[in-house]
Formats: structure tokens, C-alpha cells, sequence
């Protein structure tokens, strides 16, 4: 929906740190000649969003999930610390689903926050969260004409100080895709917009529209490889990369990524580095674990305080803004995912809220199934 690509980086210098179900999705992808290498070399983590459509579609299918497109979370009705049924919106209207254990892979926390969880948004000295990012692609583009990102960067400069072009992004961020011609650009940056106020969320996606069609026109007639081009697609929504943050039984810091920190209870690893797009315009900081290394998440960011039947499940895990900024990433999420979903299987089937859940039983499980834990 957001056509974010391609993945981030899922590797502690040359040894893989995120496997299980999100190796799965890459093989399938491969076989399916949608991944990495198998058309175009430039890019070796880009992958075809419309194929991943099809793969995850099949996952869920062979595995029996009961799939319910375009359908919305509005309400929550909590008893005694427990969610007792979740209000959605649907072709046919309002109805209520209740289950004895909810996971929240909403990544804007919202089952969270309508069932009273304790959240947190943006940075601590203002709540201003990363800018969103509306992606889109170029085709017919000649490649081999293409000049270097340092040169195109150059030239985006210049325009911007003349005035021609309005982002405030301070460079060129584009990717070599899957397909001949075809150019991903992860550019526009819409700033100081709440993606958890409609009306913002609204503003900031025509926003995002309005740079995408600005810069799609000054490629065509300014850089070369790009006279033929055309814009080709545009992201269906816009890219939303901080929002609510739920607090858990342990929140996740800076230091922790940066130290390499390692906990008992680990259920996912990631070695992405703090990457803290400007929310205020222009600049990025980016601070990198060391080399070959990687930090543990632990069990516990993914339990929230005061819900004793709910897991989180994406990038709204119990973190810090700045640690945010690395585990946000798809590959990371989709460990986080796998271990939520594990983590509720178990607990129903011993009778245990995932508090109390022992994660021992959670990681015997995710080894079972080909995740990376460090071992």
C-alpha cells in the first residue's frame, strides 16, 4: 500500500539476523523471479510489490487465515484489564469480533490506543514525529544514461534553490527495482503532520502527491535518462514512519541498539542503524551499531502495561523515538510479527496471558520455525 522499497538491511555484517517467516516470503519471491538479483543487479534487496501481494496472499490462504480486506478497527470494549470484543467497519457495517487473545499489527497502534493502552508519539521535547514519505516510480526510464545520485543530488540542489522545486529533503533517495526501466524513488518528505488526525493524515497525502508530481516533471526535463519517462505509479497511501508508540513491560532505547545490547528474553534481532529523518525539514541522522553486531529485542516491549490480552505486533513495539528509527524497518517487523503470533498461540494453548507467558516456551518455538536469536 505504501510501495516501500526494498528492504532494509537484514544482515549483522555477513551473517543473516532476520529468518523464520520473513526468509519464506524472499524465497518465494525469488522463485517468482521478484526478488533482488534475478532481473536487475543494482538493487540487491529490491523486491516487486505486486508479486509480494500474490505471496502473501497464498501465505495466508495455506495457513487458513480468515482474511477481511478493507476493514477498519473503531471501537474497543475492555472489562478488568482484558479486551472483551473490537468494533470494525465493513461493507455491511458495524459488527463486533471478539477472540481470547488480540495482536495489534495495526503499526499506528490503534486497537492499542481505543483499548486504553499507554502511547507515546514523536520525539520528547515536542511530540513531533518522523515526516511521512509519499513514494513513487518512474518507468521508461534508460538507466544507462542515468547520471550518479551524488550528480542528480547536485543538480536537485540547485533547483531547490531557485525555487523550482519545494521538498524538504536534502538529497536524491532512489533504487534500481525488479523491472527494466524502472526507478523507485523514497524522496518526498511531508513534515509536522499527526498521521493519527484524519485531517492531517488527509493534507499531508495530497501533500505528498503534490512533490511527487513536482519532481516526476523536473526529472523528465533536467536529468538525462529520464526525456522518455514517465510518472508510473504513486503509492496508494502515504508512508507513515513514527505515529503512537505503546509502553510496554520494557522500553526500548538508543543505547540499547547502539551497545549492541542482548536480553534473556530476546524474540527478534535487527542491526539497522538509528536512521531519524528531520521532522522539522532538512536532515537525517544516522548512527550505526558496530560492525558485524546486533541488538536483541526483547519479549517484553511487545506486552503493553494494563492489557493483559494483547500483543503488539509492529513497528509501534514499546521503544523510544530513537530506537524507533531502526526497528521500524520491514525486515525487523516482520520477526516482531512472527513472535506475536507464536507468543498468542502459546498462550492459549497454556491458558496463560502473554504476560505470564514463560518465553522460553516462545523461543523454543521460534527456533523451530528458522528464526535468528542470536545463536
Amino acid at each position: 500500500v505504501m510501495l516501500v522499497n526494498p528492504f532494509m538491511s537484514y544482515y549483522a555484517g555477513k551473517r543473516q539476523i532476520v529468518k523464520g517467516i520473513f526468509q519464506e516470503i524472499i524465497e518465494r519471491l525469488a522463485k517468482m523471479k521478484s526478488y533482488g538479483n534475478s532481473r536487475m543487479k543494482k538493487t540487491p534487496w529490491a523486491f516487486d510489490a505486486e508479486v509480494f501481494k500474490i505471496v502473501a496472499d497464498q501465505l495466508c490462504l495455506e495457513n487458513k487465515v480468515e482474511i477481511l480486506f478493507h476493514t477498519l478497527v473503531t471501537g474497543v470494549k475492555k472489562e478488568d484489564e482484558k479486551i472483551k470484543w473490537v468494533e470494525i467497519a465493513t461493507k455491511e457495517g458495524l459488527k463486533n469480533i471478539s477472540a481470547r487473545i488480540y495482536i495489534d499489527a495495526t503499526g499506528d497502534a490503534d486497537l492499542s490506543y481505543f483499548a486504553g493502552a499507554e502511547v507515546e508519539k514523536g520525539r520528547s521535547q515536542d511530540g513531533l514525529c518522523q515526516p511521512m514519505t509519499l513514494n513513487f516510480q518512474m518507468g521508461n526510464v534508460n538507466l544507462g544514461e542515468m547520471p550518479s545520485r551524488q550528480e542528480i543530488t547536485h543538480q536537485y540542489l540547485e533547483a531547490k534553490s531557485k525555487g523550482v522545486i519545494n521538498c524538504p529533503r536534502e538529497d536524491v533517495l532512489f533504487f534500481y527495482t525488479t523491472n527494466p526501466g524502472v526507478v523507485h524513488f523514497n524522496q518526498t518528505r511531508i513534515i509536522k503532520y499527526d498521521a493519527t488526525i484524519p485531517r492531517e493524515l488527509s493534507e499531508a497525502e495530497i501533500e505528498g502527491r503534490r512533490q511527487c508530481w513536482e519532481m516526476a516533471e523536473w526529472l523528465i526535463h533536467n536529468i538525462p535518462g529520464f526525456e522518455k519517462a514517465y510518472l508510473q505509479k504513486m503509492a496508494t497511501q502515504i508512508g507513515v514512519r513514527e505515529s503512537r508508540r505503546v509502553i510496554g513491560e520494557y522500553v526500548l532505547t538508543e543505547k540499547d541498539l547502539l551497545s549492541a545490547r542482548k536480553f534473556d528474553d530476546v524474540i527478534a534481532c535487527g542491526s539497522y542503524q538509528v536512521d531519524i529523518h528531520n521532522p522539522e525539514g532538512e536532515g537525517t541522522i544516522m548512527k550505526y551499531l558496530p560492525e558485524g553486531e546486533w541488538y536483541d529485542i526483547p519479549y517484553r516491549t511487545l506486552i503493553p502495561l494494563r492489557i493483559d490480552n494483547l500483543i503488539i505486533a509492529s513497528r509501534s513495539i514499546s521503544s523510544t523515538h530513537e530506537a524507533h528509527s531502526s526497528l521500524r524497518v520491514m525486515p525487523i517487523v516482520f520477526a516482531i510479527g512472527q513472535a506475536a503470533g507464536i507468543a498468542a498461540s502459546i498462550s492459549i494453548d497454556l491458558g496463560k496471558t502473554p504476560r505470564n507467558l514463560d518465553y522460553q516456551f516462545l523461543q523454543q518455538e521460534l527456533l523451530k520455525q528458522g528464526a535468528f536469536l542470536g545463536v
